[in-house]
């Protein structure tokens, strides 16, 4: 393995390897797809056709296998964007509420190229779709993955070039929730007649937000040789003006590089140049006896270090301050499909309040937002889509096993993140039950095995004294919501029960203490004063009593706050939700309530206590940022 110096924030290493068994090739990876000279990609996204299998038993679909012929063969369909939820896009209320398989198909040309040459893979990657999918081209099954939010793939090339002039027909069916997957939920047929109709069913699911449903990230095509670099892992860190990358490609074994004159990555605000990124690029040159390959892939890496103490989160040694926000992927129309001018839009008002940080409530969110947060330098903790475990059938081996796999998905995904600082392995589960406590001892241990270079986090909404998970996490995360669910109205209680909260938690743990969800509904335009529940003057005193707190705490062992919620979201009808939850401090679409202010100064002020950077609220916007890939 040869490494070679190459321009400014350029790091190159060369493979190079004699032989290779074309038999053993390497498939552990997920790196995110990218162009280069040994690679395309073509991307699928656009109008699908769609159908729903709303037969009584919602299985009628496969008995009578839909994906043998074209989708429009078996039924009538309608066109669907993809990505994109469908839930929002028809006037069809059975629709929006649908509950069981969705069937989308697409027929593809595949360029003739990719079929002709035999050394190169043709890939089909889903960037997710919610919850269960199974996936068949041409009619053969090829793959199947269970859990949303996070992306799945299969090679493809043996396939297509069985019948090269026939076209590549793409079908993907997906399905809902079960007591094991993340999240969970629950079917229940309602048996009473005088009420409901036969076959009549609902979906219970512990979590407040909308099930949005679909392919919800991109889907395309991408090849790479037969011998090609299918995983990369980098651990940076840096010691005085050297930076050190440790980094393994594919199975091939561990090297060091080290970086003269390091630039490190630093977080929005902490630094007047964030974000910087080195680019490592990979060559990798083999052959099989008859046939030489060669592979390139361009990885950005940001070289930076993190570790926690018993009162601090730190990188780079310097104290970090979690001054950031909840978020949702989440808008009009699109649901919880992927969506460029939203996360621009987003990202310009992270900046623009002062936000340093997001946690990925309550999911993986799509890679290209982390990719933004290491170009901008926003500090993530990254969830995964364990939310809503509160029966105790969701603490069973089953559940913990895809627990598990979804762990081992998403660190495989996002290791190579700079932005990514903490991983979060749960939201508000039932800890307090006593499965609770190897449930999560488990799962800690395994996220850690996974990545002992970043710290290991649960959102808790338990009671300090019964958190079963507790002891095993690096940070303690905690949700409360003072006279909004508890003490309705009572803003004079803010102050006693947050403190004795921190308190309580610090006492017991001695570990340091992020206020991961705190607010109050705000509807926009509706004032009161006195204030009231549902004002934003409400909203407004709540903010600033738990900010006065947070200024005591700060300076012992409090090293964050993230508001609930960054926007307005939808949720299921209910009745104390008013077309969604109404607790963000934007609209959802994206105008601010008065309660952005408040956060906004409160935030520049955090960042500007040192005095060091003498920064300035207005025009941060989210600049080009040239990078070599």
């Amino acid at each position: 393995m040869e490494v070679r110096a190459a321009g400014l924030g350029m790091l190159r290493v060369v493979c190079l390897f004699a032989v290779f068994d074309a038999v053993c090739l390497l498939d552990s990876g997920m790196l995110f797809p990218r162009e280069s000279p040994s690679r395309e990609v073509k991307e699928l996204n656009g109008l699908w056709d769609f159908r729903a299998d709303d037969s009584t038993n919602r299985n009628q679909s496969f008995e009578r296998a839909w994906y043998k012929k074209r989708l429009e063969e078996t039924g009538p369909v309608i066109e669907m964007p993809v990505p994109a939820s469908f839930n929002d896009i028809t006037q069809d209320a059975a629709l929006r509420d649908f509950i069981g398989w969705v069937w989308y198909e697409r027929e593809v040309v595949v360029p003739a190229r990719w079929i002709s040459d035999e050394g190169t893979r043709v890939v089909l990657r889903v960037g997710s779709a919610h919850y269960f999918s199974v996936v068949w081209v041409n009619g053969v099954k090829v793959t199947q993955h269970a859990g949303g939010h996070l992306p799945f793939e299969v090679e493809i090339g043996s396939l297509i070039r069985k019948d090269p002039a026939t076209p590549c027909r793409i079908t993907i069916a997906v399905n809902t929730l079960s007591l094991e997957t993340l999240p969970p939920g629950k079917i229940q047929y309602m048996e009473d007649r005088t009420k409901y109709p036969e076959g009549f069913f609902v979906q219970y699911i512990y979590f407040d937000f909308f099930n949005y449903a679909g392919i919800h990230r991109p889907v395309l095509l991408y090849t790479t040789p037969k011998a090609y670099v299918d995983d990369i892992t980098v651990v940076t860190d840096f010691l005085d003006k050297t930076g050190l990358v440790k980094y393994k490609v594919s199975v091939q074994g561990a090297d060091l590089l080290k970086v003269k004159d390091v630039n490190l990555w630093w977080p929005y605000l902490m630094h007047e140049n964030p974000g910087y990124l080195y680019s490592v690029e990979v060559h990798l040159m083999a052959t099989d006896g008859r046939s030489t390959y060669e592979d390139m892939y361009t990885l950005p890496v940001g070289i930076r270090s993190v570790a926690v103490t018993s009162t601090q989160f730190l990188i780079n040694n310097k104290p970090f301050y979690f001054h950031g926000v909840n978020k949702h992927e989440d808008s009009d129309i699109r649901g919880r499909g992927f969506d460029w001018p939203l996360i621009i839009k987003d990202f310009n008002l992270l900046k623009w309040m002062g936000a340093n940080s997001f946690r990925t409530s309550h999911y993986p969110y799509a890679e290209e937002i982390l990719q933004m947060c290491d170009r901008h330098g926003i500090v993530v903790i990254d969830e995964c889509p364990g939310v809503g475990i509160k029966d105790i059938r969701s603490f069973g081996n089953a559940s913990l096993a895809h627990h598990l796999d979804v762990m081992d998905e998403l660190v495989r995904r996002d290791k190579n993140h700079p932005s990514v600082v903490m991983w979060s392995v749960a939201d508000e589960p039932a800890s307090e039950m006593p499965p609770a406590e190897f449930y999560f001892e488990t799962l800690i241990k395994h996220t850690k095995d996974l990545d002992p270079t970043r710290p290991v986090t649960y959102i808790s909404y338990s009671d300090y004294t019964r958190d079963k998970g507790a002891p095993f996490v690096d940070v303690i995360c905690v949700n409360s919501y003072f006279s909004w669910y508890h003490d309705s109205g009572h803003l004079e209680l803010i102050p006693l029960q947050l403190n004795n909260q921190f308190e309580n938690w610090y006492g017991k743990y001695k570990k340091p203490i992020i206020q991961s969800e705190y607010g109050a509904d705000a509807v926009p335009g509706l004032h009161s004063d006195p204030p009231v529940m549902f004002t934003e003057e409400y909203q407004n005193i709540v903010l600033q009593s738990y900010h006065s707190v947070f200024d005591q705490k700060r300076k012992q062992y409090v090293i964050g706050e993230l508001i609930w919620n960054f926007a307005d979201f939808m949720t299921v009808q209910g009745l104390t939700r008013v077309v969604g939850n109404k607790k963000g401090v934007f609209t959802r679409q994206r105008q601010p309530k008065r309660a952005a202010f408040i956060l906004k100064e409160r935030y520049w002020r955090l960042a500007n206590e040192t005095g060091r950077l003498g920064l300035s609220p207005s025009n941060h916007q989210c600049h080009a940022v040239k990078y070599p890939w």
